[in-house]
């Protein structure tokens, strides 16, 4: 119950798990706490968190190195691995090499690859690479990461024999911008939407609505909130990330139940008008310079 999702072409889990920050940061690679993030990532396949989302940039490389450890002894055929090419690598050759180094990091194939955001090359050249990506088997899908409704039309025109199959952007209760757009868009044409920075940095963790909500299930804040996401749309998917075993066991803690009806349309309503005001402030951001996850 309320632990996968299908869509048209394939079923995934209804969490991902993010790796944005481990192995490192904004293209430079950190080794600390190499075995506590690998830890992490097996214990969220172990719970059912079969999702893994990465990206090339994410340690300049070294998430992806991570993640191919962490899935070892796990059935490949149960996992659904996302990576990401940066927008300054979105010519037709960069993208056949970066797919390639992604692939070779993670010790196997790539099953979606996004366009990490909008980039100044021009649009068909990326799908035209990610095509001829998946006729070589490097990658199984392809979609967009960062785009809006019009960027993402633009590119769906590009696609000659496959099709653009997921979406992820930044979304949560209090930034409910994309709602009216690309996600009703997912919806809409049955494309996965991944939502990064679910849970606010922590901001939502801290809620008191969601906490006494929360104890109508014996759940917590942050189990609430996930679930919520889960619940409320079909296209709609989380990406979640903890170090912490316990915060690991507590994220997946939000799938094999739902709320009621009710309470989701209580908590909807609760954040709706609160989010309107940091909606303002991120599309304020978004027009300074493209919004990254």
């Amino acid at each position: 119950m309320e632990n996968v999702k299908k869509f048209k072409y394939f079923t995934v889990s209804s969490l991902a798990f993010g790796t944005w920050r481990i192995g490192g940061g904004y293209w430079y690679a950190s080794h600390d706490r190499d075995n506590e993030w690998v830890s992490a990532i097996r214990k969220a396949i172990e719970l059912g968190i079969r999702l893994i989302d990465t990206a090339e940039m994410y340690g300049n490389g070294h998430a992806e190195e991570l993640v191919g450890e962490a899935i070892k002894g796990f059935n490949r055929d149960e996992l659904f691995i996302v990576s990401k090419v940066w927008p300054s690598h979105a010519d037709y050759d960069n993208v056949i090499k970066s797919a390639k180094n992604s692939s070779k990091r993670l010790g196997t194939y790539i099953d979606l690859y996004l366009l990490h955001s909008p980039s100044r090359v021009p649009i068909c050249k990326t799908i035209s690479a990610f095509e001829k990506l998946v006729d070589d088997g490097v990658i199984r899908y392809f979609g967009l990461s960062n785009f809006d409704v019009d960027q993402i039309e633009r590119a769906r025109e590009c696609v000659s024999k496959y099709e653009i199959v997921a979406i992820q952007n930044h979304y949560s209760l209090l930034n409910r911008d994309d709602e009216r757009k690309a996600l009703a868009y997912a919806e809409k044409n049955g494309l996965m939407y991944m939502a990064y920075t679910p849970l606010e940095n922590g901001i939502l963790a801290r809620n008191e609505f969601l906490a006494s909500i929360g104890k109508k299930y014996n759940k917590t804040t942050i189990q609430v909130a996930l679930n919520w996401y889960i619940t409320g749309r079909n296209s709609l998917i989380p990406i979640v990330k903890a170090s912490k075993i316990p915060h690991v066991e507590e994220d997946a803690g939000a799938m094999g139940w739902r709320l009621s009806e009710e309470d989701w349309r209580e908590i909807d309503e609760h954040f709706r008008e609160k989010s309107y005001f940091l909606d303002k402030f991120v599309s304020s951001l978004k027009s300074i310079r493209p919004w990254s996850s």
